[in-house]
């Protein structure tokens, strides 16, 4: 018995004799459901174990944010994994460097806000993302110079759009 024919044999027919066919056993995964069975289902795990409206509205936000034209710019350098320590220094600036092809973003970040600059200098329209949050517009100067007075609170990034191109940073902790 090392196929089906033979258990078809021992069966004493074939399944195509029973009317069985292979649209009954498809191959996709909801393969022989009814369709109205997976509405019962998915009703049923709606009713019994609802996503939280918070989880899904944070799961919408989040997919917003998605820019599927954007380039992502690389953590280089943070001062508080990279940097050596001075002595009787205490709250110094956070300063962070993102790169991105032939973009480069240096960022201050301090509890007064953030103030940075966007290499090779150009003007740049710069948003601070911070999740669900509306973040901060920035605009950056004819130097790539840019300030907000409102420091990032909980994970952060920052977009921005120059010359017709979209650069995302990686999300980092405030």
């Amino acid at each position: 018995m090392n196929d089906m024919s033979d258990l078809n044999d021992l069966n004493g027919g074939s399944f195509a004799d029973e009317g069985i066919g292979d649209e009954e056993f498809g191959d996709g995964p909801d393969a022989g459901f009814d369709d109205s069975l997976l509405d019962d289902l998915r009703l049923a795990a709606g009713i019994l174990d609802p996503v939280p409206a918070e989880l899904r509205q944070l799961a919408v936000e989040a997919y917003a944010l998605h820019d599927l034209d954007a380039r992502l710019a690389e953590l280089t350098f943070d001062s508080l994994v990279d940097a050596i320590p001075v002595r009787g220094a205490t709250d110094s600036p956070r300063m962070l460097t993102f790169h991105t092809g032939d973009v480069t973003v240096d960022v201050e970040v301090t509890a007064q806000g953030l103030m940075g600059q966007v290499l090779p200098p150009q003007p740049a329209g710069i948003e601070v993302l911070s999740g669900p949050r509306t973040g901060a517009s920035l605009t950056a100067d004819d130097m790539g110079r840019f300030t907000s007075d409102v420091a990032p609170a909980g994970p952060f990034a920052l977009r921005l759009r120059a010359g017709g191109e979209v650069v995302v940073t990686e999300w980092l902790r405030a």
